[in-house]
């Protein structure tokens, strides 16, 4: 019971706590603000989820919305469209997923280990293929992918409940969703079940790559450039609000309902924080104990459950 609702109790508590002692964080405006911030990390996330779910991890998402979005600026400007730039961008985060995922299983490393290797060289690449510089200069009409509306919701909005609604569907309605909880449940039960467990890997890592790739293109039209320093460090809040969304780090348990309460508690907290003017610094202190909180928690209902056992 704790662990099925702490998530939700500590986001109203949190939004109350911030109504009160952050200065215009009430009103109509700041709360679609929010919606909007959170939505890049927010579609992140429900890769991130299908990735933790199967007991593995993902470094590299910061580093793919990087590269997706430099890559669509750069080839708006070269005359490509700019809805086949985004399609190609989109290939390009499922393939890398896909890649990382079968040097994971099959090449046996770790997760942390294998993710942290592509991150470094995916931002080494956008750094390269950049100069160190924005790209700028293509169609502005791309720019409403991020920064427009569809009355008064704001499109990235739009795109990150669509993302949810089948991120949700996906694994609550699906087979799929039975290989997933089942491989982070116990991987080898899997396999001997006849579980394709090497497909299943690949997939949700193509899965985090297709959305971290997805939020790059949300980045760029909100930025209206392609920064090669987009995505730094998003890993982490990412990670943070899955795991305060319940998802385990050992795998199997989860679901992304309550997710997306950690990513609105992470966009809450650093809204807030800077509504009330804490400097950035100590916003990074403040989050780096969320997670070691969130994981200890973690710890602990393993601990319990497995006594139970």
């Amino acid at each position: 019971m704790l662990a099925e609702y702490a998530i939700i109790v500590i986001f109203i508590v949190l939004f109350v706590v911030m109504s009160i002692f952050a200065p215009n964080f009430f009103t109509g405006n700041n709360m679609v603000n929010i919606l909007r911030q959170v939505s890049i990390s927010g579609i992140c996330a429900v890769g991130m989820t299908f990735v933790m779910l199967t007991g593995g991890i993902d470094l590299s998402v910061g580093a793919i919305l990087g590269v997706s979005g430099v890559l669509t600026a750069m080839m708006m400007l070269k005359g490509i469209p700019s809805l086949l730039a985004s399609i190609i961008a989109l290939a390009l985060g499922v393939v890398i997923g896909g890649i990382t995922g079968a040097i994971i299983h099959y090449i046996e490393i770790p997760p942390m280990i294998a993710t942290l290797g592509t991150m470094t060289s995916l931002r080494g690449v956008a750094y390269l293929i950049t100069g160190g510089t924005p790209v700028f200069g293509f169609d502005e009409s791309y720019s409403k992918i991020g920064q427009g509306h569809v009355g008064v919701i704001p499109i990235p909005v739009i795109i990150l409940a669509i993302v949810y609604v089948i991120g949700i569907f996906v694994l609550s309605k699906t087979k799929f969703s039975r290989y997933v909880y089942g491989i982070g449940g116990n991987q080898e039960v899997a396999r001997l079940s006849g579980i394709k467990v090497a497909r299943v890997k690949i997939a949700v890592y193509a899965i985090s790559g297709f959305c971290s790739a997805l939020a790059g293109l949300v980045m760029l039209g909100r930025v209206n450039s392609g920064q090669p320093r987009a995505g730094e460090s998003y890993e982490m809040d990412v990670i943070t609000a899955v795991v305060l969304g319940g998802v385990s780090l050992n795998g199997g348990v989860g679901n992304l309902s309550h997710v997306i309460f950690g990513v609105l508690i992470i966009g809450v907290l650093t809204n807030g924080m800077t509504m009330m003017a804490v400097d950035d610094y100590w916003q990074r202190v403040v989050k780096g104990l969320i997670l070691l909180l969130a994981v200890s928690f973690d710890h602990y209902i393993q601990k319990k459950n497995i006594g139970r056992k």
